[in-house]
């Protein structure tokens, strides 16, 4: 299964991520996010952060994690390329993150993004499949 697509926006940047179950899928999101960030192959895991947020609902718990990775990424200037959601409710992540600090002498930095949006944001699962469509504010 793919792990996620980019998808047009005028303006902005988006993307759809897929996982088996919402935990891959919440895994993805991230991964699709900090790929439109950087080049993720040139990225290793030396460092890991400990993150856990919680919102109202799982719309408001996508926009939560992913908007605190931009955070740690903004004010650590870590990147991260891996994510173990470690307990995931419909209004709790607890997940582990791994990366390491930006360094621009190793790595490809692409476009900037500047928080994850409610725009257009869709939670799905069925059929055994789960997907988060999520647009950034670049």
């Amino acid at each position: 299964m793919k792990r996620f697509d980019l998808l047009e926006h005028t303006a902005d940047a988006g993307i759809m991520a897929y996982g088996a179950d919402m935990r891959e899928a919440f895994s993805n999101a991230a991964y699709g996010m900090f790929c439109l960030m950087a080049d993720l192959e040139q990225v290793r895991e030396k460092t890991s952060r400990h993150v856990e947020v919680e919102a109202g609902d799982r719309e408001g718990l996508v926009v939560a994690w992913l908007n605190e990775l931009l955070y740690l990424f903004d004010v650590e200037r870590v990147i991260f390329r891996r994510f173990d959601i470690l307990e995931l409710t419909g209004t709790r992540l607890e997940a582990d993150a791994h990366g390491e600090e930006a360094d621009a002498s190793r790595h490809r930095l692409k476009s900037g993004v500047k928080a994850a949006t409610y725009h257009m944001l869709q939670v799905s699962e069925g059929g055994g499949r789960c997907s988060i469509r999520v647009i950034f504010d670049v």
